[in-house]
């Protein structure tokens, strides 16, 4: 698979399950926001997340080249399995057209090369 690597740094924002979506998580490349009765989740730029609020910092997104069928399958296993024998952890999306993978920025070069050990290309 060809994969894309998103300029910016993001966050994984939690926040209340009942808190309205920030302004600021619409902004950058990358926005996602999942709602569930427990949380919601945002991902977005981490330069717009306020310092006070609570996140994960420093992820970097792995885009599969798309638009994707919904008739493929084994996609993200496909990306998740070389990087779990690498010891890289994941947070995976999915879109309408495609999937994303991110990794932490301090191992992105060792997710990089487990990548390109399984076949995968990284621009």
């Amino acid at each position: 698979m060809q994969l894309d690597l998103l300029a910016p740094p993001l966050a994984i924002v939690r926040l209340a399950p009942d808190a309205d979506v920030p302004v600021w998580a619409d902004r950058g490349p990358l926005t996602s926001v999942t709602r569930t009765p427990s949380e919601l989740s945002v991902v977005c730029a981490q330069e717009h997340v306020p310092p006070e609020v609570e996140c994960e910092r420093g992820w970097r997104a792995l885009v599969v080249a798309g638009p994707l069928d919904f008739s493929l399958t084994g996609v993200l296993a496909a990306l998740a399995q070389p990087l779990a024998e690498a010891e890289v952890p994941i947070f995976a999306l999915s879109t309408y057209d495609t999937d994303y993978v991110l990794v932490r920025e301090p191992q992105l070069d060792a997710a990089i090369e487990a990548l390109a050990a399984a076949g995968h290309e990284v621009s």
